[in-house]
């Protein structure tokens, strides 16, 4: 008998069912009736649906090796899926997880934009490059593929028998550096006269070294102390996935002025501004000042918060911790703009070893 481990699949109605081979050909079935138990994964709750499918699974596999016959008739077989049914289970299974809002709008635009071009359900390489082929930045065409992976991953877990992906390699980024500040004073005086909101961005991302688009723009008043004196963001909210505790220098603090602790200190809402709030606000100034040199973004703040700390403690150890990074090495590309421009996690000091 020619047997295959059955697959869990999820239709366009967030029903389970078990799909299996069995001598070439491909059956489906819902519950284990047709194997004599009592389990039917549909009866649960969506998010409860897949987990039951699983144990579906291992149950008619274990019953099909055993060679026994099958319950009240023959299990129905089921017309093999094309490439974008398949896809199209993946993304239903993403849109059911605890992933980010604006991952999974990532996921549904892709999905969307694979429909538009798939030819008979058909999802292949010249499919998935005819996609990448509409982004001509390196950031933007590996933040797709990436997605894109995801996706095709998890439709191959559902049963996709290919990987359209195989041979699409990422592009080589140029690497460009947030150039820092030297006139820091004057840019911020400047700031603060043309938005409050952008100052006070500007503000946190200098003296706290929190990224703006997100650890800041999503700064309530809840992550302040009472006495406003330290940040604290979980390891949900910033990019190192590690519980942080930031110090607010006294400049800051006299900046702040508390409301309702549920409410968004930029927006006053119980929700943020959107993603391109601050980037927006930053192109805008860009564009009026006369202050500003090429490639100095709003992530320059941070380089040049990096750079403050390195000079006065004259400790890699002290930025590493101050930034969250998790390694040196990470840390020291932010003191590119002093003499230790070429110094390396291996030339930092080593303890010898005994012999």
């Amino acid at each position: 008998m020619n047997l295959k481990y059955p697959t869990v699949t999820i239709d366009h109605r967030d029903n389970v069912f078990i799909t299996f081979y069995k001598d070439n050909k491909r059956y489906r079935i819902s519950n284990g009736e047709k194997i004599g138990i009592d389990l039917k994964p549909n009866s649960y709750p969506t998010n409860k649906k897949y987990e039951m499918g699983l144990i579906l699974a291992s149950e008619v596999y274990r019953y099909l090796q055993s060679n026994m016959p099958l319950k009240n008739g023959k299990i129905v077989y089921q017309k093999k899926r094309v490439d974008l049914e398949y896809l199209e289970l993946a993304l239903k299974r993403k849109l059911n997880s605890k992933l980010s809002k604006k991952y999974l709008e990532t996921l549904e635009f892709i999905y969307l934009k694979i429909k538009e071009i798939s030819k008979n359900g058909e999802v292949n390489e010249k499919t998935i490059e005819k996609l990448l082929s509409n982004y001509v930045n390196a950031t933007s065409y590996n933040t797709i593929r990436t997605h894109l992976s995801a996706l095709i991953s998890e439709a191959m877990n559902l049963g996709l028998n290919h990987n359209p992906m195989q041979h699409i390699k990422r592009k080589r980024q140029e690497e460009k550096l947030h150039k820092p500040f030297n006139n820091i004073k004057e840019v911020l005086d400047e700031i603060k006269e043309f938005n409050a909101n952008l100052y006070l961005c500007c503000l946190l991302t200098y003296g706290c070294l929190l990224r703006p688009h997100r650890e800041i723009r999503e700064l309530k008043w809840s992550d302040f102390s009472d006495d406003l004196s330290f940040i604290n963001l979980s390891g949900s909210r910033n990019k190192s996935k590690k519980n942080r505790i930031v110090p607010v220098p006294k400049f800051i603090i006299e900046e702040l002025t508390p409301k309702e602790r549920d409410l968004n200190i930029f927006s006053n809402n119980v929700k943020p501004f959107n993603i391109s709030y601050f980037k927006s606000y930053w192109l805008k100034y860009k564009n009026k000042s006369n202050l500003l040199s090429e490639n100095q973004t709003l992530y320059s703040f941070r380089h040049s918060g990096a750079i403050n700390i390195f000079e006065r403690t004259g400790s890699i150890h002290k930025l590493q911790r101050a930034m969250g990074h998790s390694s040196i090495n990470v840390s020291l590309t932010y003191l590119r703009g002093l003499e230790v421009a070429e110094l390396r996690e291996e030339d930092m000091p080593e303890i010898p070893v005994n012999t």
